[in-house]
């Protein structure tokens, strides 16, 4: 093997992959976003909380520019994704952008209806949507499993954290 072939080898020379940096500017623009707006943010609803409803956003934003720039001085030095791999992946088949489409679709309808029908019926179907396009055939199942989910998150956030969820067509009832 002659000397520059293994001079091209070196981390140094291999091609960066562009993608990588895509995925450090999206988590630094979602990093400056929370960052941005927790300074916007106004005292909560309690008036007793020593925290405030600043901290969490802005540590979740600062954690991740702070990894954004890490992955960014990885790749530079030349560190790479490894490949997927496994004993259930098969690297030959196409990706499921049906399912991923579906889900898409789901979470976009959830943020519509969410203020006209409330948390809590969107909540239970949102669950009872997700399984029902990931492969669950259990309709009524699926529909009592996201009605707990959705109405107990309603009440717990409610109740628990003193935070009001939006109860839509319900208001008044819950």
């Amino acid at each position: 093997m002659s000397t520059r072939a293994v001079a091209d080898a070196t981390p140094a020379r291999r091609m960066k992959d562009p993608a990588q940096f895509v995925v450090c500017g999206v988590l630094v623009a979602v990093g400056v976003f929370l960052i941005v707006d927790a300074l916007t943010l106004t005292a909560g609803f309690v008036k007793v909380d020593p925290v405030g409803p600043r901290l969490f956003p802005m540590v979740v934003g600062t954690g991740l520019v702070v990894c954004a720039v890490a992955l960014a001085a990885a790749i530079l030095w030349g560190s790479t994704g490894e490949e997927d791999g496994g004993e259930d992946v098969d690297l030959s088949s196409p990706g499921d952008w049906r399912t991923v489409g579906l889900l898409v679709a789901l979470f976009v309808a959830t943020i519509a209806l969410v203020g006209p029908l409330g948390w809590a019926i969107t909540g239970t179907l949102l669950f009872a949507g997700a399984a029902t396009v990931l492969g669950n055939r259990h309709y009524v199942r699926s529909l009592v499993i996201g009605a707990v989910l959705g109405f107990g998150s309603f009440y717990a956030f409610y109740v628990g954290l003193g935070i009001p969820l939006p109860a839509g067509i319900l208001d008044g009832i819950l």
